[in-house]
């Protein structure tokens, strides 16, 4: 299996090089990815526990779907795409772009495009990438957060401050 090429970008999230995801992380450099927020006709939202057999935050609870960008692709193509490959479903209803982060260290130095979509499944989730997932709402994962943190990644934390603080 071939390793993924990212695209390296600088301060603005403008292209300056690629490389394999590896050395990306690796070196530290700066990158893009999305995040995609799924609720539900109740308003709850839709977590995914990511597999043990992730190099980064196995088994911790994460945003409904993400990844990063392939190489030349934009942003609103990978959110779509990202839906369809984790959770076997296509933005019938459209996304909505909420918020872009900017490359920091809660990141994991990725820009990142928030989006949000509403669904109420069903899923067929990607055993590679995810092991189980779960309905929320929004009241239990603020509890969870603040009593038990270390069962989520810090992306997700640091999302779900900003999307917070942007609703």
């Amino acid at each position: 299996m071939c390793e993924e090429l990212l695209d390296i970008v600088d301060d603005n999230d403008c292209v300056v090089g690629l490389l394999p995801r590896s050395d990306v992380h690796r070196l530290g450099l700066k990158h893009r990815a999305v995040h995609i927020l799924i609720f539900n006709s109740k308003g709850e939202l839709f977590l995914q526990r990511r597999s043990m057999r992730k190099d980064k935050c196995p088994g911790l609870w994460d945003s409904s779907a993400s990844g990063h960008l392939e190489s030349g692709e934009d942003y609103n193509d990978c959110a779509i795409r990202e839906l369809r490959e984790e959770l076997g479903i296509t933005a019938v209803g459209g996304l909505t772009r909420l918020f872009k982060l900017q490359a920091c260290n809660e990141t994991d130095n990725e820009f990142v495009w928030v989006y949000r979509g509403f669904c109420d499944g069903p899923f067929t989730l990607n055993k590679d990438e995810i092991s189980e997932g779960k309905w929320f709402s929004i009241e239990e994962i603020d509890r969870l957060i603040k009593s038990v943190p270390r069962w989520f990644s810090g992306s997700f934390i640091f999302i779900w401050k900003n999307w917070i603080k942007n609703t």
